[in-house]
């Protein structure tokens, strides 16, 4: 009977997961409203005909998010992890407006930048890790990842609609409401953070070092690279290779990531509950590769790009349930936000790499050059997964987490 009641969220956790995912979502949606319109909007936008600054607008967030992730994360491991997000969000919304505002697009990159450094994904990542029980870190994380595809899609359905309502402009303006909206989740349904759990210092170059932290550290700079760099080139593809305009998007984007849901769910399942972690994960490597291949040899249809863009997003969404949860289990218990936060600065880099990188290479060498160096990352990604150690849950671990 013990075992029952264990194997399934409390009412706590279940409203932990639910409200984070939520908060995530809010912020995440802002993010994505501006990616399925915003190479096409530019192409009209003073500066915005050079695709190396399309791709830095593209990836400008990453790079604050890339320099203070480890500071707002260590940040919340010493003075608590919600006042940390609210300053996070803040700053989120204060770059909305700049963005909004802006003549040209060097004022969008600087408000990207400035949304950037409300690097907050470590402090919730760790927020839900301190209100769950380690057994069902890995569903809290996919829930929180699921609320990141689910909104993904709904902005690729929304975006070309408000673009066409609202403009650029309108649309950065509402990420900015959005960013204040996930304050009042984090401050009235969030539960109570747990005080920070006192240790001995851990030295970032431990975090850095330490060979299964930064494992997992390349594979979320490889995946996000990945990401971003693809949306320089799948809008476009869809318009001139889909025969499909901007406002139809949405029939190639929604059912590609509700399908990658049916295929995720029970993946992420099979690696918490069966003992799968490891196969689950290097098989998700496996089939990112797989698309980058099958993005360079297929012929360029409507059919095959919604192919290979929902094997994408099947991948995409395996790996960032299942990497912070790792990340978690690894790191000191009293250092989670400092590991967490030098996580997402890798994802962070590979944000900003993936969009500048993508647009410069798609400029000087065509989109082939683009899935090509992707392709190779996966590669490298795949051999070095093979040494992934996935730790035991301890008996210690259970009492510790049973009275979260």
């Amino acid at each position: 009977m013990t075992d029952s009641i264990t194997d399934r969220l409390s009412p706590e956790e279940r409203r932990t997961g639910m409200s984070l995912a939520a908060i995530f979502g809010l912020r995440m949606l802002g993010l994505f409203l501006v990616l399925p319109v915003f190479a096409v909007f530019a192409r009209d936008f003073p500066g915005g005909d050079d695709l190396t600054l399309v791709g830095l607008a593209l990836g400008a967030y990453g790079l604050t998010q890339a320099c203070l992730q480890i500071a707002w994360g260590s940040a919340s491991d010493r003075w608590g992890r919600k006042p940390i997000i609210v300053a996070g969000l803040l700053l989120f919304a204060l770059g909305s407006a700049v963005a909004a505002l802006a003549p040209d697009i060097h004022w969008i990159i600087i408000g990207r930048v400035i949304q950037g450094a409300g690097a907050i994904s470590a402090a919730v990542t760790a927020l839900a890790a301190d209100l769950t029980r380690e057994q069902h870190r890995t569903k809290v994380m996919a829930m929180i990842g699921s609320s990141i595809g689910l909104v993904f899609a709904g902005s690729l359905v929304a975006a070309p609609l408000l673009y066409a309502a609202i403009g650029m402009s309108g649309i950065f303006w509402l990420t900015g409401i959005l960013a204040l909206a996930a304050i009042v989740v984090l401050l009235k349904v969030v539960p109570a953070a747990p005080p920070p759990i006192p240790g001995p210092p851990v030295s970032l170059l431990f975090v850095l070092l330490e060979p299964q932290l930064a494992l997992l550290n390349f594979g979320v700079f490889a995946l996000h690279l990945t990401q971003t760099a693809l949306w320089v080139l799948v809008p476009s593809a869809l318009i001139q290779y889909g025969g499909l305009p901007m406002a139809e998007h949405w029939k190639v984007y929604l059912p590609a990531v509700l399908l990658s849901f049916m295929v995720m769910v029970p993946a992420v399942i099979a690696a918490e509950k069966k003992g799968m972690m490891k196969p689950v994960f290097t098989g998700a490597i496996a089939l990112l590769l797989l698309v980058q291949v099958g993005f360079y040899f297929a012929s360029q249809s409507l059919w095959s790009i919604s192919l290979w863009l929902t094997l994408f997003f099947v991948a995409f969404n395996i790996l960032e349930a299942t990497q912070p949860s790792l990340i978690s289990r690894i790191a000191p218990p009293h250092a989670k936000g400092k590991a967490l936060g030098l996580y997402n600065t890798l994802q962070a880099v590979g944000l900003f790499v993936g969009g500048t990188a993508g647009g410069l290479l798609a400029k000087h060498f065509g989109g082939g050059a683009v899935f090509a160096a992707c392709g190779l990352l996966a590669l490298v990604w795949l051999g070095l997964a093979r040494m992934l150690r996935v730790p035991q849950r301890t008996a210690a671990a259970h009492r510790r987490n049973a009275a979260v």
